[in-house]
């Protein structure tokens, strides 16, 4: 199940945080649904790279992303991150909407803010900071480099459910739902 989680979230992950945004060691990312599909990968995946991660989470899941690498955790039910954090050099956005405009005001000069709902959720970027969206594309390095850190245990997939096929419809209710800790996953029998 783990390995039918890993390949696509993870080369979204990826392609935001490493192929677009370039974080690299000693910077600050900013991970918001950090427990979802692409999140939690993108925290391990950023953590793996030397950042100090940032995730935003209902407080239920702040222990298991602790175990994933995240430095620091806000409560989005509680906390308004605008308040809780700044000087962030990458925000990966898996929600759009005012999430997206809000996290410009938390990134510093020459920031990034990229975006994965689509293009019409990347906000007119400030002065100063970029604002992208990104759709994951075929990338054998990208996988290799995926693969190799599920390899050194950097990088494990969560899966929050898993449905025969048949039950797409359900997959596609419950991650609408925005609660899931990690991947669903289909089976095909």
């Amino acid at each position: 199940m783990q390995a039918a989680a890993l390949p696509l979230a993870a080369l979204t992950a990826w392609q935001a945080l490493v192929d677009t945004a370039g974080v690299s060691a000693g910077q600050r990312v900013l991970v918001h649904a950090a427990a979802g599909g692409v999140g939690h990968l993108a925290v391990q995946i950023a953590k793996a790279r030397g950042a100090y991660v940032i995730g935003t989470a209902s407080a239920s899941k702040h222990d298991v992303l602790r175990e994933l690498g995240a430095d620091e955790l806000i409560d989005y039910r509680s906390v308004d991150f605008t308040e809780a954090v700044s000087d962030v050099d990458v925000v990966l956005d898996a929600l759009g909407g005012e999430t997206a405009e809000l996290s410009l005001k938390v990134l510093k000069p020459g920031g990034h803010l990229i975006s994965l709902p689509g293009p019409d959720s990347v906000p007119a970027a400030a002065d100063g900071v970029y604002a992208a969206w990104v759709l994951v594309e075929p990338d054998l390095k990208g996988l290799e480099a995926i693969a190799a850190l599920s390899d050194q245990g950097l990088l494990k997939p969560l899966v929050d459910t898993v449905l025969p096929l048949a039950q797409a419809a359900k997959a596609h209710e419950i991650g609408e739902q925005g609660r899931t800790t990690g991947k669903i996953v289909l089976t095909v029998v």
